[in-house]
């Protein structure tokens, strides 16, 4: 895919491409046997810094999720988001921040936010025995947006892309070959589905991707799940077509980033999405 899959261009931002393409160099490193516990402010910069979340449990290696926040948000943002979920599925997160108000590729071109995040990764590796076939890259409107971008590059690093109404793909040279799940509220107003999530999937799904991809009755935002009627009823519903009062994205997401199917059970009513998706990316949690 050598180009972009859309491209918007914002007047008057201009970022300084420090050459690196959007590629992440930094590996996991061998001779890891043991992880720290807890979350770590990693220290790499005096404001806006990447935090590192790492479970109370963990078997001898350790999936990892990177999670991007939306412009304007913060690290601080999505580990709310994701609650005390990652632990108790022995899940490290890495929630960095953008240098700026958002990431640096969305205003111009690849630069300081990559460069970041590298470091970010290389410090997570020195603390965690991090399982190479389990890291996985989200986010949420730009973040979403951006990890796309950088998932399509460094699909070679991250197995999994998950993208919460992304708005397009910045240009760059793809790596691998990652499973992704894209969701978008039909009713966006900020993003709108047609030019974002809609046109994303179906561009992906022609380039040969696994796509999966889940329209939602809502707005711009990451959808709560649903209870379990709307999503299989007392039989399973077509997964091509979204239930008519949503669908339960938690079996989408989290399925995108583990190698298990999806389940033939209902998801229980009133749990959290992202308390399902740790139960396929962690066997053994109870969702």
């Amino acid at each position: 895919m050598a180009g972009a899959i859309a491209s918007w261009a914002i007047s008057g931002a201009c970022r300084v491409d420090n050459g690196n393409g959007g590629r992440l160099k930094v590996r996991p490193h061998s001779g890891m046997n043991q992880s720290a516990t807890g979350q770590i402010m990693l220290g790499l910069e005096r404001n806006r810094d990447a935090i590192l979340r790492l479970p109370t449990r963990s078997d001898s290696l350790v999936p990892l999720l990177v999670m991007l926040h939306g412009a304007t948000q913060s690290a601080d943002d999505m580990l709310e988001y994701l609650g005390s979920a990652p632990d108790e599925a022995g899940i490290a997160v890495l929630a960095p921040n953008s240098r700026g108000y958002t990431w640096d590729a969305i205003l111009g071109s690849f630069g300081s936010d990559v460069e970041l995040l590298n470091r970010a990764l290389d410090r997570v590796f020195d603390k965690a025995a991090i399982d190479l076939a389990r890291v996985a890259v989200g986010g949420f409107s730009d973040g979403a947006t951006y990890a796309l971008s950088l998932g399509l590059i460094n699909g070679d690093l991250f197995s999994r892309v998950v993208a919460f109404s992304p708005g397009f793909v910045i240009e760059g040279p793809p790596e691998g070959r990652p499973r992704i799940f894209i969701s978008h509220g039909t009713a966006d107003h900020i993003l709108p589905i047609d030019s974002g999530g809609r046109r994303i999937a179906t561009t992906l799904k022609a380039r040969g991707y696994d796509v999966t991809f889940r329209e939602f009755a809502g707005d711009h935002e990451i959808p709560p799940i649903l209870p379990a009627k709307a999503c299989y009823g007392p039989q399973r519903v077509n997964r091509a077509q979204p239930a008519t009062s949503g669908y339960c994205w938690g079996q989408g997401f989290w399925t995108t980033l583990s190698n298990a199917e999806e389940p033939e059970l209902p998801v229980p009513p009133g749990r959290s999405g992202c308390r399902v998706f740790m139960s396929y990316l962690s066997p053994g949690f109870s969702a």
